[in-house]
């Protein structure tokens, strides 16, 4: 059965984020041969239309206002309404981001519909599209299908594997007059405590630090190593905690999650708040003075050591890797 699915472009300082092109891809699967149309909403957002269709949406709507320019879920709500009543599509995919979280019920709600959340994985079987998310903070995976009504997903990033970029795919990329009206709130102005570089959320390699970094400054070494291999830094609940970095780096069941491709943990013990979060990567690394540390029971490698003797003898093993690569 062919479909019409919408799929919402996620724009971050003027580029479109990583999961915007996994969800065009989700989209394709959901579509079965149908239109995959992308949608951006934002204040100058038409001239990233061409990079999603060139990721596969066969066209783009954009929705441009200055209302627009900071996300809020009344502004980013009416905008999307106006463009789902205009093309009445079958299936709906966002990403489980931060905006796609906040977003995402509140669509579902003013559509009447059901929503499955968090997935990691679609495929076609029998006639129905299977959705798998985990649950139970992973420790297990269900399945899910729609039977009835609009298909309406959020997709977790670095699970589903975009497209092949083709600058040669062609398609419409069009506007839609949107009156932007009875904002409860407008945001002026956004401070990010993020750390620069690389998303967390997105990020390939993640390099995360436990109680056992000991200070702030203990963060150096995993930084330096992180910069080495382009990825991000993360952080245990308990160093933030400790006031060693900033709660925006917390990874677990109250932080962020993580998929990626390349998991360093250096002194974290391995919670199970802290392994809901990231469990799921692809391949786990454990450095730990503490043979017995629950890290290592879901890690695929350990090492037993202090991680400032470790973190530095890898960092300049990868260094070497890349001169001669």
């Amino acid at each position: 059965m062919t479909r019409k699915v919408l799929v919402l472009g996620e724009v971050r300082d003027g580029a479109l984020r990583n999961v915007s092109f996994e969800a065009i891809a989700a989209g394709k699967t959901i579509a079965e041969g149908g239109e995959v149309v992308g949608v951006l909403v934002g204040e100058s957002v038409s001239a990233l239309g061409h990079e999603l269709i060139s990721y596969g949406a066969d066209r783009v709507i954009t929705v441009e206002d200055a209302k627009l320019a900071q996300y809020t879920s009344d502004g980013f709500a009416q905008a999307l309404l106006a463009v789902i009543d205009q093309e009445q599509p079958e299936g709906l995919v966002f990403g489980h981001t931060s905006l796609g979280k906040d977003l995402s019920p509140k669509i579902a709600a003013k559509l009447n519909s059901g929503l499955v959340s968090d997935v990691t994985a679609i495929e076609e079987a029998g006639g129905n599209i299977v959705f798998t998310r985990p649950i139970y903070s992973g420790k297990a995976f269900e399945k899910k299908i729609v039977t009835d009504g609009l298909i309406f997903a959020t997709v977790r990033p670095n699970n589903i594997t975009p497209l092949e970029k083709d600058e040669s795919r062609s398609g419409d990329v069009a506007s839609l007059s949107v009156d932007i009206k009875d904002l409860r709130a407008i945001i002026k102005e956004v401070v990010r405590k993020a750390s620069e570089g690389v998303d967390l959320s997105e990020a390939k390699v993640v390099i995360a630090g436990g109680r056992g970094v000991k200070s702030t400054d203990g963060f150096e070494p995993l930084k330096e190593l992180a910069k080495v291999l382009g990825g991000a830094v993360g952080a245990s609940r308990g160093a933030c905690d400790a006031d060693y970095c900033d709660y925006s780096l917390q990874i677990g069941q109250t932080g962020k999650v993580v998929t990626p491709d390349l998991y360093i943990a250096c002194g974290i013990s391995g919670a199970i708040q802290h392994l809901a979060g990231m469990s799921n990567s692809k391949v786990i690394v454990a450095i730990n003075k503490d043979p017995e540390a629950n890290i290592f029971k879901v890690a695929d490698y350990g090492i037993v050591g202090d991680l400032f003797e470790v973190v530095p003898m890898l960092t300049e093993e990868f260094k070497k890797l890349k001169v001669h690569s």
